[in-house]
């Protein structure tokens, strides 16, 4: 077996995906300035995140779990894997056609059961025309999703780390060009987005031919192979299906409370960025790796790879989660402030951003720990996992809104991640050795955390030093560069002092990948 080289493709996709993260902190920055929290602004983020529930449930989530270890495996043993994906291309294009067809009918109820608090205002209306203008994007974003998974499987992870980008850049593009000739700037938004999804498809599509992965579609056809495809995926996207009620139920909360569907998606935007770079990059070369070395038998080396990757991934994780719960207020007001985004909106996105902070280990622990389960095509327990945590999460969220209104989402997020996380761990123990971490990961997780501890009173400490900076226009960005700096700074001289990382470690691991 060639295995994946873990480390090396978790780089490829973490940079790809930083580029991606700070071109979406650029959209958004744009669209709070330009849009402004208010009716367009909630209109565009109910809208689009139709689309993207789908997404999810269909795409990422389900061909995640069930496709790549399968084609992976397949792979691995020389059967016939781009046969297996042909088929499976053409019978996802079927279901996503229908699904885009009934959705464009059904929109006005769709928007109804996700944003309910908008019905009866401007909001609903608009959510609906946008809404039926960015749907189509599931199409070629779940297809660029499965091809995506194609190269990964085959350890080739730039030109689908890289389709993203595309994304953001065409966004950007589109609402800079509306401002300047004074167009208008939501209408170009929305409608640049089923073109982005097409110029994704379009860049793995080719980057898949040039590896000579050539996946075609063809008639659909019920086959074992696909009967088993859809044992697999169906529990994978039930379980997609909870995490996105998790997100509705929070956006249904926030929609009877106004800008405040605004306000948890910028500050989710500010989250993401971590999560993206370390959790979503790990979790999507984890998963193949894993796979192929329990084909090949590979007891240690799968241990092995999963606990480095464990590491590797709150090593950067813990001290981003401990600048989240810091200094919140400071990372807002720079990124967000401006034009119709007030010091208001600055406070409350802030809250929601401490929140988030604090379950951001937990949602990057998910990512690390689902692919054990994964690589043996068991989406079952996941499945009942997530259950379990959306019921949690809709309790608190709905229970507490009554007491403490929209800032009830951002809790019940990070509560239910907790217990995932939990469920999860308890539920790997059938699998031995191989789920537990190794001796080094033990030994280095509390290092990081003392090492991030000493990081946090540095930024304390700084910002509260630096507080005047932080409100005197371009300064506040010289401000937040030195906060960040010396938080950097402090992390890594902390960390080397406790031993919780070592370069020569790494730079091992970079000559031997």
């Amino acid at each position: 077996m060639k295995p994946i080289r873990l480390l090396s493709g978790i780089l490829t996709v973490g940079g790809w995906t930083l580029l991606s993260r700070l071109l979406g902190f650029v959209r958004d920055v744009i669209i709070a300035n330009l849009l402004g929290p208010g009716v367009l602004m909630d209109a565009y983020v109910a809208a689009f995140r139709l689309p993207n529930m789908f997404r999810r449930f269909f795409a990422e989530g389900a061909f995640n779990a069930a496709f790549v270890p399968m084609f992976a495996k397949r792979m691995e043993g020389g059967e016939d894997a781009l046969g297996f994906a042909s088929l499976a291309l053409s019978g996802l294009s079927l279901v996503l056609l229908v699904l885009t067809g009934l959705a464009m009918v059904f929109m006005p109820a769709l928007v109804y059961v996700t944003a309910e608090g908008f019905y009866g205002d401007a909001r609903f209306d608009i959510t609906i025309d946008f809404a039926r203008i960015t749907f189509p994007y599931i199409l070629f974003v779940s297809l660029a999703a499965l091809l995506s998974g194609v190269l990964n499987a085959s350890g080739r992870f730039a030109a689908a780390a890289a389709a993203p980008v595309l994304l953001n850049i065409m966004l950007i593009s589109a609402m800079s060009v509306a401002w300047l000739i004074g167009g208008k700037v939501a209408n170009a938004l929305i409608w640049t987005i089923p073109f982005a999804g097409v110029a994704q498809l379009a860049l793995v599509w080719h980057a898949a031919d040039r590896a000579g992965l050539r996946v075609r579609p063809q008639r659909p056809r019920w086959t074992p192979e696909m009967a088993q495809l859809v044992r697999v995926a169906l529990p994978a996207a039930l379980a997609g299906g909870v995490v996105q009620i998790n997100l509705l139920v929070g956006q249904l909360v926030a929609s009877n409370t106004e800008k405040a569907v605004s306000w948890l998606y910028a500050a989710d935007r500010l989250y993401q960025l971590p999560l993206g770079v370390v959790g979503i990059a790990v979790g999507i070369v984890l998963l193949p790796d894993l796979a192929r070395r329990l084909r090949a038998d590979d007891q240690d080396g799968a241990r092995g790879a999963f606990s480095r990757a464990g590491e590797l991934s709150l090593a950067l994780t813990i001290p981003a989660a401990v600048a989240l719960m810091i200094v919140p207020l400071q990372l807002v007001s720079v990124l967000f402030e401006r034009g119709a985004f007030g010091t208001d909106d600055t406070a409350a996105t802030a809250t929601a951003v401490a929140i988030y902070g604090l379950g951001l280990p937990a949602f990057v622990l998910q990512k690390i720990q689902q692919p054990l389960f994964f690589a043996r095509e068991d989406t079952r327990r996941p499945f009942h996992y997530a259950v379990v945590a959306m019921v949690v999460n809709a309790a608190l969220a709905i229970g507490l809104a009554f007491y403490i209104g929209w800032v009830a989402a951002a809790i019940a997020t990070t509560v239910a991640a907790w217990v995932m996380v939990v469920l999860l761990h308890f539920g790997a123990r059938r699998y031995g050795e191989v789920a537990r971490f190794d001796t080094r990961f033990r030994q280095r997780i509390w290092r990081i955390i003392l090492a991030s501890a000493v990081m946090g009173c540095v930024l304390w400490a700084v910002g509260v030093s630096l507080t005047p900076f932080f409100g005197l226009g371009g300064w506040r960005w010289l401000a937040l560069l030195v906060l960040i700096t010396l938080g950097v700074l402090s992390y890594f001289a902390a960390g080397r002092l406790f031993g919780a990382f070592r370069m020569s470690e790494l730079r091992e691991t970079l000559r031997r990948r």
